[in-house]
């Protein structure tokens, strides 16, 4: 059973609305409508909040580490309260996946995303749960950065929203261990690519 659920994003004003920010995006509107108040834990180096889902209280955090060395607040965290990558849920952007497609994966190689190699490796593990954001894929491999760095266009920023409501919808499914239900649901309401 999930015990925390880690949104990927850089810390700063110049990060935010960017397409590698959208784990924070993600988790920010967990936590509005969780009604959950995040507070910064140095020991973490992270912001972390309490939040009710599907009657069950999880943990949310914030890595404020940058995205490249996020494990270094997900692994103290998850030692601190004995959480096992397999109750750790890690909400992140995809370049893979076309914006507004979102898919729920157990486990799995980090394919190239820095935030999760570090996670990986900081934890020993790759058995984390990821919930992989589309935010589609540059046209040439030399504007990667630039590319997750950037905003979205207004319609990948619309189907990138739908995206979120559509998984934050199928979350307590998720926390209740209803993987099957809450994976059709994500899914499902993909756009047909």
């Amino acid at each position: 059973m999930l015990q925390l659920i880690v949104g990927l994003g850089n810390p700063g004003a110049e990060y935010a609305g960017s397409r590698h920010n959208v784990g924070f995006f993600w988790i920010d509107q967990l936590a509005e409508e969780a009604r959950a108040q995040f507070k910064s834990e140095r020991r973490f180096k992270g912001l972390v909040a309490r939040a009710e889902i599907g009657g069950r209280e999880l943990l949310l955090l914030k890595p404020q580490t940058y995205m490249n060395a996020s494990g270094e607040s997900v692994a103290p965290l998850a030692r601190f309260y004995k959480f096992t990558p397999e109750q750790i849920l890690v909400v992140h952007d995809e370049m893979d996946l076309p914006a507004g497609h979102v898919k729920l994966k157990h486990g799995g190689g980090h394919a190239g995303h820095n935030g999760l190699r570090d996670i990986q490796a900081q934890l020993g593990s790759a058995a984390t749960w990821r919930l992989r954001l589309g935010i589609g894929h540059p046209p040439g491999r030399e504007q990667v950065i630039g590319w997750v760095l950037g905003r979205p266009i207004a319609t990948d920023l619309d189907a990138i929203k739908d995206a979120v409501r559509r998984s934050l919808d199928a979350l307590p499914d998720l926390v209740a261990g209803r993987v099957d239900r809450a994976t059709q649901a994500i899914h499902g309401g993909n756009p047909a690519a």
